[in-house]
């Protein structure tokens, strides 16, 4: 059975096809009025979402299928003290298949191991987003024509930025693209992000004014301050880069604009009349990349998932300590590291590392 717990489940070409017929949606909506009829998408959203749970709500409906499940976690079995292995156990009897949001990273990859339908993951804290990837790709493609060969710029907040971590998870698999980060030390991209684009040009910047005048696209974030541990924190870092239109002159002509939403004040709302913006045609786009992979899941229901590590690889005998980690809550989940080079290992549920030997 497939599932989508990050992009890298998806090959390019998967990519590519999910796309195309998002892209043919677009063209000719009638014809999927009645792809999924008598069945139901269940939408387990454990933490508040607007456009992401309405989008996959929306897709499923325009497909013809039925819609059920939460919006909350507190109305759902979770405030009883059902953990989310028996909530995915119980909804998976009752769904085809089932969309996930989590403020712990990890949950979906728990999910997809005791469900009986495909898993997508909606946002596990601050780790992976490939739903919103498959928008954002959608969104590029439709207005630059292509998916390679461009500099993209992410702006704010890397750190947390579950959706910049999966974009660009996504487009450095893509020939020819470079990135420019733009974000304070505190809010860089976590080490294993990094890590990932060791082999692809890539280049800091302090400023947005400094990095303008070389994007093709610009990735604006906000600073999440569900996030951070403490309000002083959030404070230091959360007003150091707003797009306005004296900015936006500095952009290319072609410039295109993008930003997962909600927005606080990082692009002023003078900038919304700019052509070159197209967040708000990001969300549209949403809808439609939802309806395609909810069809290329279902239609491969009976294949085996591609996530897979090798045996020799898996270490059991680690302990995560994050806190953000869904193992953290989950006392019957298993603790599980993979090696990632001599002397380290990786939590295959929030990423986080450890040494291989103790010192």
């Amino acid at each position: 059975m497939r599932n989508l717990i990050q992009t890298a489940d998806l090959t390019v070409g998967e990519i590519d096809e999910i796309l195309k017929t998002a892209e043919d949606i677009i063209r000719q909506p009638g014809a999927y009025a009645d792809r999924c009829r008598g069945m139901k998408l269940a939408t387990l959203f454990f933490e508040p979402s607007t456009r992401t749970r309405l989008s996959f709500e929306a897709a499923m409906y325009e497909l013809g299928g039925q819609v059920l499940g939460f919006s909350s976690a507190t109305a759902s079995s979770t405030v009883k003290g059902e953990s989310v292995p028996d909530t995915i156990r119980v909804v998976s009897c009752y769904a085809d298949i089932i969309a996930m949001r989590h403020p712990q990273a990890g949950a979906p990859m728990i999910a997809l191991t005791k469900s009986l339908v495909p898993i997508i993951n909606a946002g596990d804290g601050g780790h992976y987003h490939p739903t919103q990837t498959l928008t954002d790709l959608l969104t590029i493609h439709r207005e630059k024509g292509r998916l390679d060969h461009l500099t993209v710029g992410f702006c704010g907040d890397l750190k947390y930025g579950r959706t910049v971590h999966s974009l660009l998870e996504a487009l450095r698999r893509y020939e020819g693209n470079k990135f420019v980060l733009i974000c304070p030390e505190s809010l860089n991209l976590p080490a294993y992000v990094m890590e990932e684009l060791e082999e692809h040009e890539y280049v800091c910047c302090s400023s947005l004014e400094e990095a303008m005048p070389m994007l093709d696209i610009l990735y604006m974030t906000r600073v999440q301050k569900e996030r951070f541990k403490s309000e002083a924190d959030y404070d230091a870092v959360k007003d150091l880069y707003i797009l306005d239109p004296d900015r936006m002159k500095l952009g290319k002509k072609d410039l295109c604009v993008l930003h997962p939403l909600p927005r606080v004040n990082e692009i002023s709302v003078a900038v919304d009349d700019d052509p070159r913006a197209c967040y708000f045609k990001q969300v549209e786009n949403g809808k439609y990349v939802r309806m395609a992979l909810i069809l290329f899941l279902l239609a491969r229901r009976r294949e085996n998932d591609s996530r897979r590590f090798a045996k020799e690889d898996l270490i059991y005998h680690k302990v995560c300590t994050k806190s953000n980690c869904i193992t953290s809550t989950t006392q019957e989940v298993q603790h599980i590291f993979k090696k990632v080079g001599k002397n380290r290992c990786r939590c295959i549920y929030c990423e986080a590392e450890q040494p291989l030997f103790e010192q």
